[in-house]
């Protein structure tokens, strides 16, 4: 591990962090009734792992593009994956925005707005062989696909 300054890291945080500042004003209805509800334990791990996922991110140097491997498709597979991301919110953005669609799945990935960064960025953590980044992006996914999980429930109930 290599402490410096990461331009991928930032560029995956970007792409995860643009498409939230918009959906924050373009919630799904009773939205906020929801978030109302969320297990706490899971709202810390979420935020433990956000804080721990964003310097990480950014202070190694190891996810920054190196010269062409095996690894370079980790990478690749990764990126692919933010793409998947940046679709997702796309469609969900041109949608009627209801909780269905907050939750909805694509290619077959469940609440894919919660699943596929973290895919990617254990991926990352993979591609720089980064611990940290893997086991903070894990505490990360507990906390948020588990709260997404109980949304798209409790959702779907009504």
């Amino acid at each position: 591990m290599n402490f410096g300054f990461s331009y991928i890291g930032l560029l995956f945080l970007l792409m995860l962090m643009i498409p939230n500042i918009i959906w924050s004003k373009k919630k799904p209805k009773d939205y906020d009734k929801y978030a109302e509800n969320e297990n706490k334990l899971l709202l810390v791990f979420e935020r433990i792992g956000e804080i721990a996922v964003t310097c990480i991110s950014l202070i190694f140097s190891d996810f920054n593009i190196n010269k062409p491997s095996a690894w370079s498709i980790v990478l690749l597979v990764a990126f692919l994956l933010m793409i998947l991301y940046e679709i997702y919110w796309i469609r969900y953005f041109k949608s009627e925005k209801t909780m269905k669609d907050m939750y909805s799945s694509i290619l077959g990935i469940p609440v894919a707005g919660a699943t596929l960064p973290v895919l990617a960025f254990i991926l990352l953590g993979a591609y720089g062989k980064n611990l940290p980044l893997i086991i903070s992006t894990l505490i990360l996914g507990i906390g948020h696909i588990g709260i997404h999980i109980k949304h798209k429930k409790e959702s779907d109930k009504f």
